[in-house]
C-alpha cells in the first residue's frame, strides 16, 4: 500500500513540520468525595513533529492516558488547546486521521483476524475489492498474512496486538496513537514486538503517540521522550534520544543506551 503523505499546513497555510500542538493544555475532574476539582494535567506546552515517534513516560496518575485521549477527541480540554495539523482533534477524528490501539486489542471473538481488521472499512462503508486489498496489506505489514483465518482464541497475545495495530492503520491515519500495548504481555514477546513497531513505523511513516511506564521501552522507540511527573501531572522534562536507526535489540546493551535510560529516570520530579 502507497501510504500518501500529505504536508499538513498551519492556519496560516504554511507548512512548518509540527503535526500536534499542545499549548498551556490543563486537564481537571471533578473530585469524586468532594466539590472540588482534581488537576490530572496542568500546563502542557508540546509540539510533535510530523513522522516523529513520541513517548510519554511516567508514573501512575502522572497525566500520560489523559494527554493521549486529549489529542484523540476522547477528553476534552480545561484550559489551552490542542492542535493536529492546524486543526482541532474533533476535526480530525470525524475525519478518521486517527488510528488507535489501547492496552487491550479489543478483539471481536466471533471475527478473524481478517474480519477484524476489516470492521473499520465496513462502518465507513469502503467498497469490497478496497477492503480485501487492504486487509491483506495490513495483515502482511504486521506479519500476518497467514494467519488471516484465524480467531481471537486461537492466537497468542501478541499477535492479536499485532491485529490490533493492522485494524489501527487499515483507515490510513495520519496520526497512530498508542496506549500501553504491550503492557501485558511477557518481556520476550514485549521486546519483539517493539522492533516489529519499529519496523511498521518505518515503513508506515506515521507520526506515533505511545504511551508507556517503561523508561527502557520509551528510549528504545522513540525520538524524544516526554518526561511526565504527577501531582499535578506536568511535563518535566523531554528528553532526546540521539541513538541510529534503525534499531534493534542489541542495542539496549549498549553504553549509550544505559545513559539516557539514566537521564530519563532522573528527570522525574515530585515522584
Amino acid at each position: 500500500m502507497q501510504f500518501a503523505r500529505k504536508l499538513p499546513k498551519t492556519d496560516t497555510g504554511v507548512d512548518d513540520g509540527i503535526e500536534i500542538r499542545i499549548e498551556n493544555l490543563s486537564v481537571r475532574f471533578p473530585d469524586k468525595n468532594s466539590r472540588a476539582t482534581v488537576d490530572a494535567l496542568t500546563g502542557i506546552n508540546l509540539d510533535i513533529r510530523r513522522g516523529e515517534f513520541i513517548s510519554l513516560v511516567g508514573p501512575s496518575g502522572c497525566g500520560k492516558t489523559t494527554l493521549l485521549r486529549t489529542i484523540a477527541d476522547l477528553q476534552a480540554p480545561s484550559e489551552g488547546t490542542v492542535t493536529v495539523r492546524g486543526r482541532t482533534p474533533r476535526e480530525m477524528r470525524l475525519q478518521k486521521k486517527f488510528g488507535i490501539v489501547f492496552q487491550s486489542p479489543v478483539l471481536y471473538d466471533w471475527r478473524t483476524a481478517r474480519r477484524n481488521v476489516c470492521m473499520p472499512m465496513e462502518l465507513m462503508g469502503l467498497p469490497r475489492k478496497q477492503r480485501t486489498r487492504t486487509v491483506s496489506e495490513m495483515l502482511d505489514l504486521v506479519n500476518l498474512l497467514g494467519s488471516g483465518h484465524k480467531y481471537p482464541h486461537q492466537m497468542s497475545g501478541g499477535m492479536q496486538q499485532r491485529v490490533g495495530i493492522a485494524r489501527a492503520l487499515a483507515t490510513q491515519p495520519e496520526i497512530l496513537l498508542m496506549d500501553e500495548p504491550f503492557s501485558a504481555l511477557d518481556e520476550f514477546t514485549k521486546e519483539k514486538l517493539n522492533e516489529e513497531l519499529l519496523s511498521i513505523w518505518s515503513i508506515a511513516k506515521k507520526t506515533v503517540v505511545f504511551v508507556t511506564h517503561n523508561i527502557a521501552e520509551s528510549v528504545f522507540l522513540s525520538d524524544r521522550v516526554v518526561v511526565l511527573s504527577p501531582h499535578p501531572g506536568r511535563v518535566s522534562a523531554v528528553v532526546e534520544i540521539d541513538l541510529p536507526r534503525p534499531r534493534h535489540l542489541a542495542v539496549r546493551d549498549t553504553p549509550a543506551f544505559g545513559a539516557l535510560v539514566s537521564r530519563v529516570r532522573n528527570s522525574f520530579e515530585g515522584v
